[in-house]
Parts: structure tokens; sequence; C-alpha cells
């Protein structure tokens, strides 16, 4: 049986780079999305190598393509789907939820307040530091996008 590296079309999220690696390496794409982004998180050569895949890696009905096709193809839908975030940005601040604002101005706040407590002489305030903040905002918000989606369900 030949097996083939390709970009999935039911099974994704943006271009469908998981969910083709994730097949094909069998195993569950979830593992795979999840690699990505602690890979982004950590240093950024996540994103990189996810990009580089979505121009390289030929699209799952495309089965004998070329590599300057498919590179064509990859980038045609990286322009595509930029294009639409740019509208649906472009929409979200012509016409913002009545709650975006609120948000906004309360992490705002929280920033403020963390970095003028960090900035006061205060012995007992020395835990707190940048390198400690940002994981725990992100373990936070994974926490809040969790609960959400569990509640939709």
């Amino acid at each position: 049986m030949d097996r083939r590296l390709y970009r999935h079309r039911t099974n994704r999220m943006f271009a469908g780079v998981c969910g083709g690696l994730g097949e094909y390496l069998r195993i569950d794409p979830t593992f795979v999305r999840i690699f990505f982004v602690l890979l982004a998180l950590s240093n950024g050569l996540g994103l990189l190598i996810y990009l580089l895949m979505w121009i390289i890696v030929p699209p799952e009905d495309a089965r004998s393509i070329s590599l300057s096709e498919s590179a064509r193809t990859g980038a045609d839908e990286i322009a595509e789907h930029a294009r639409s975030m740019g509208e649906d940005l472009r929409n979200a601040v012509h016409s913002p939820n009545s709650r975006t604002w609120m948000y906004i101005g309360a992490g705002l706040i929280i920033l403020g307040v963390f970095a003028f407590m960090q900035s006061l002489p205060w012995r007992w305030l020395h835990w707190m530091n940048w390198s400690l903040f940002w994981p725990v905002v992100l373990i936070l918000g994974g926490i809040a996008l969790l609960v959400r989606y569990f509640r939709n369900e």
C-alpha cells in the first residue's frame, strides 16, 4: 500500500496539514495540532513549519501534482485565507460584539495593575514577574475556552 502525505480536506482546522500528517503517521491529528501549537508558542518554529507544509504538501484531491503546482495552490489558499481573516477582522472592528470592548478594557486594566504592582518596592511581591504572568494567562485562557466549549456542547 502506497502511503502519501497530503493535506486532508475534511479533517482540517485551517489547511488540513495536521489532519493529513496525523493520517500519514497513523496518530490522532489532535496530537499533531497540540505539537504544532506548543512548537509555535515555544520558539515560533511551529508556525513556520506549518506554513511551509501548507505550501509544499499537496491537497488530498490532487494525486499527481508537481511541487510548483502544489506550492502555487498552497500560496493561493494562504492568500485567500488571509483575505477572509482580514474581512472578518474588518467586520469585527466596524460592528463589534457588545462585550468585546468590555473584555479589552478589563484586560488592559489587569495588565496595568500587574505592571504597577510589579514596580512597587514591596518585598512580598517578589514572586510577580512577567515570566510567570504569561503562562498563567495562557492556562486561564485555555480553561476559559474549554469551559465555554463544554457548556455549548
